[in-house]
């Protein structure tokens, strides 16, 4: 059982937000244990206005929780401030790995493992693939009763790709005024639990 922490980080004007996805899996009789699926244990849009070190705070009380104390992995969004939040939260020493993404408007993902769970460039599109396939393949479950469920299928709904000048897409909320910080938080943590599942089913060692 291991459990993805994905953190997006929002601005003045923005929301951050926390979601929790732990990684099911099926016992065999032989060898290791079968994927099974991802299912969403918690999310949560933090406060307007939070400061970071306050933002610091609520996740290390997440990752610090019975249930995901050394068997959860930080996904953190490591775009313009958030490169700083980054070290923070390392030198917390949350007892987790973190690997820190950055998003981009690009076509390549590119990075790699790394010093406490590693780097990476990850188009939008990309992270938002990540949720969409999980859904279409029924890899990943979402528990009706969770309190931000509800805000959470909103932003799924209201996530659309729009051409953009040049033939380029942009991927996000689809109306002025809306929100998908909930969508990118747990885009994070599926882009990591899908990432991995992909390489163990390919008997190639996992990234991390």
């Amino acid at each position: 059982m291991r459990f993805y922490v994905g953190l997006d980080l929002g601005q003045r004007r923005d929301h951050s937000a926390v979601a929790v996805v732990e990684k099911v899996e099926r016992a065999r009789p032989y060898g290791p244990p079968e994927f099974e699926a991802l299912q969403l244990r918690y999310v949560e849009r933090l406060p307007l206005g939070m400061t970071y070190p306050q933002v610091v705070a609520r996740v290390r009380e997440v990752t610090e929780l019975p249930e995901l104390r050394s068997r959860c992995e930080l996904v953190t969004d490591a775009t313009g401030v958030g490169r700083p939040v980054v070290d923070m939260l390392r030198a917390e020493e949350l007892g987790c790995e973190i690997t820190a993404v950055t998003i981009t408007g690009g076509e390549k993902e590119t990075g790699g493992p790394g010093y406490g769970g590693g780097q990476y460039n990850v188009p939008k599109k990309d992270l938002i693939a990540s949720v969409q396939l999980a859904l279409e393949k029924g890899e990943l479950k979402i528990a009706k009763d969770l309190r931000e469920a509800a805000a959470l299928m909103e932003e799924l709904v209201d996530v659309r790709n729009t051409a953009r000048e040049g033939g380029r897409d942009r991927v996000g909320a689809d109306r002025v005024g809306e929100h998908d910080d909930l969508v990118i938080a747990l885009a994070l943590a599926c882009w990591k639990g899908r990432r991995v599942v992909k390489y163990n089913s390919l008997g190639k060692s996992p990234l991390f």
